[in-house]
């Protein structure tokens, strides 16, 4: 359900189904995540069902990412295997001011749309770095590494390996382990295809420590998918936390994908549903994403493609209907 990021101090208790995720890849405009190399081909070996932590991917992809204020995101080529990008932000919400990212795209080659090895790098002028590595020793192993230095320490480590065979993926990640406090995260995962549609999984997550109570805790979760041409209902289920999260994604026509999130649980007695939709015109070369959940909140980003020229314009929008907060924001992509 929840995400937990490793962190280096602090009273951290896993929530149910959940993982270690790493800083997010570089940002358009608009605020979403550029497609990381490692997903672009999850189901290149036809009947694997991809990582555990894509489960839900299919579903939350066409879920909007709003932002406040203005963003400037100018990204250049220099070769076939290096790229840069600036990116500018001014906002009173998120941390504002400039930062450097590059990515490197190596040689090693398994299909047309997987390279390695792949290094994504962003630094701000303070120093603060993320930085990630993946690359793939062979068809069925790839490793990834993330690392997060903020005023000068290293908040946050995390390796990642997975094994994909020719009908499952089993993963194993190890966060923020320390040696000298005894303390860290280790999360193993696993998903099994049953059949070409339907695949079926779970999740062990350890996490120990001073700050955790007792010292440890365990969380188990169990989960599901179910997957067609158009639509796709996936689940996780964490019994001993009492939360369950589940997601409804269907492919309308060529233009229109709606997408449906429920996130429930028992301990916290709250449960939030979410719908969203992706809508792309083609011959305007407009994509419009749009979502709105049970606590009134509604939110919307725009992207607009101004061909010829190699710029895309992004226009976004939030409310908070309950705290009456509305947030606004104007992103260029150049490149």
């Amino acid at each position: 359900m929840g995400n937990v990021h490793a962190a280096a101090a602090g009273n951290v208790t896993a929530p149910a189904s959940a993982t270690l995720v790493p800083p997010p890849p570089p940002m358009t405009a608009a605020g979403t995540a550029a497609a990381k190399p490692e997903e672009m081909a999850d189901n290149a070996n036809g009947m694997n069902p991809g990582s555990f932590e894509d489960l839900h991917k299919r579903c939350k992809d066409i879920f909007p990412s709003p932002f406040e204020g203005a963003k400037l995101l100018i990204n250049k080529g220099l070769s076939n295997h290096f790229q840069i990008s600036h990116t500018l932000t001014m906002s009173s919400l998120q941390p504002s001011g400039y930062k450097f990212g590059c990515t490197y795209v190596g040689t090693k080659s398994y299909s047309p749309m997987e390279v390695f090895p792949v290094l994504i790098g962003e630094v701000d002028p303070s120093g603060n770095l993320n930085a990630n590595i993946i690359h793939q020793f062979s068809e069925r192993i790839r490793c990834k590494f993330m690392s997060q230095i903020q005023n000068s320490k290293m908040v946050t480590t995390q390796f990642t390996s997975d094994y994909k065979g020719n009908d499952f993926t089993a993963s194993s990640t190890l966060g923020n382990i320390d040696v000298l406090e005894e303390s860290g995260i280790i999360v193993n995962q696993y998903l099994q295809n049953l059949s070409k549609n339907f695949a079926m999984g779970a999740e062990l997550l350890y996490q120990y420590g001073p700050q955790v109570p007792g010292r440890e805790i365990a969380v188990f979760t169990l989960a599901a998918r179910y997957s067609s041409k158009d639509w796709q209902f996936s689940t996780n289920v964490c019994p001993s936390a009492g939360g369950a999260h589940a997601c409804y994604y269907h492919k309308v026509n060529d233009n229109l994908q709606l997408g449906m999130e429920m996130e429930g649980s028992l301990r916290m007695q709250e449960c939030t549903a979410t719908i969203g939709y992706q809508y792309d015109l083609p011959n305007a070369n407009i994509t419009m994403r749009g979502q709105f959940d049970s606590n009134w909140c509604v939110g919307a980003v725009l992207e607009k493609k101004l061909l010829p020229l190699p710029f895309t314009l992004a226009l976004s929008g939030y409310a908070n209907q309950v705290k009456s907060a509305y947030r606004f924001g104007l992103g260029l992509i150049v490149g």
